[in-house]
């Protein structure tokens, strides 16, 4: 997510110079033929008023699709919310309520935190696993190529850093081998955490008050990842997105044969302002399609999306100094404006 509060030029530039150099050469190519063919007697225009009927009606659909591609994006963002408060949620429990207290059997202090540390971790390993478990590219996911610069965003979507951000949380090697062989990681770890909880349960570390809150909370992370799923396997619907861009591009390419007969009514030599016109025009409308199109999908790991792996940081660093740990790790800081 960019997080700075104005967009570089530089970044601008970044991602729409391709356009503008096609939007430059093309408008340029219409004012020469139309050049051409003005010394023959032959009108190449096109008249104003159906194109700008056109662009009105191109706006309106662009406006609803930015919108409920924003919807997606803000809808994504607090569901992330709900899983740090839940998160804080959890690390608390786990605190105040894996106790010896109502104890069967005689148990060290030592025993208790080694308890609170593999809950702990292991709700550490399932954010981890949720968040690269949406960043695997679907079938409608941008391609690699509209994300532009590779410097924004970190590695290749997926599972490419499980050693480091799922495996190193999890209390011994066979919970890994279990978890690895699973088609949906994220959701066996919560398992694992529910069948943890009925052990203490049986061992008397927390009564059935205690469980039932627990569970709670194992069910709330449950509808937590699966509204980030919906939104992850259900696009955007296609005739909405393909349409629009396919409307934006029939816009643009008959803009300059409405614009240059305008100009030219103001004089021979003015028909060359259609060009810069052509191209700021053009650039606009496009650029409004491309950040709907970068929006509606929250969890490709895009310049513009949620910042799950600085979420995950987060919560990371508040529940290990729930469990008093001193050596936390630091904070994701953004990258040229960029938090990921």
């Amino acid at each position: 997510m960019y997080v700075y509060r104005n967009i570089t030029a530089k970044m601008i530039f970044s991602f729409a110079w391709k356009n503008l150099l096609f939007f430059l050469i093309y408008g340029t190519a219409v004012v020469f033929l139309y050049h051409f063919y003005q010394h023959k007697d032959v009108n190449i225009s096109i008249p104003f008023s159906p194109i700008s009927t056109i662009g009105i009606a191109v706006a309106f659909y662009l406006g609803f699709k930015n919108n409920q591609s924003y919807d997606r994006l803000w809808e994504a963002r607090k569901i992330w919310g709900g899983i740090v408060n839940y998160s804080r949620t959890w690390g608390n429990q786990v605190m105040s309520y894996v106790t010896d207290r109502h104890v069967k059997e005689n148990i060290s202090e030592e025993e208790i935190r080694r308890i609170h540390h593999r809950l702990i971790y292991r709700h550490i390993a399932w954010i981890n696993a949720l968040r690269l478990q949406l960043r695997v590219p679907s079938s409608f996911s941008l391609s690699e190529m509209r994300r532009s610069n590779k410097k924004f965003y970190s590695g290749s979507p997926g599972g490419e850093d499980w050693t480091r951000d799922v495996a190193s949380f999890l209390s011994c090697n066979s919970e890994t081998d279990v978890i690895k062989e699973k088609v949906n990681t994220a959701t066996q770890l919560i398992r694992m955490q529910g069948e943890d909880c009925k052990e203490l349960l049986s061992l008397g570390l927390i009564e059935d008050f205690r469980h039932m809150h627990l569970m709670d909370s194992l069910e709330e992370f449950y509808n937590l990842q699966g509204k980030c799923e919906r939104i992850k396997n259900t696009p955007l619907p296609r005739q909405y997105s393909f349409f629009s861009s396919v409307f934006v591009w029939i816009f643009i390419l008959l803009l300059p044969f409405g614009l240059v007969g305008e100009f030219s009514t103001m004089g021979h030599d003015i028909i060359w302002l259609t060009i810069p016109c052509y191209v700021l025009i053009a650039w606009i409308f496009i650029t409004m399609e491309v950040v709907g199109d970068s929006s509606e999908d929250p969890f490709e790991n895009f310049i513009n999306d949620v910042p799950m792996t600085a979420l995950c940081r987060t919560i990371e660093i508040d529940l290990k100094d729930m469990l008093g740990e001193k050596n936390l790790p630091e904070k994701l800081k953004p990258v040229d404006g960029v938090l990921m």
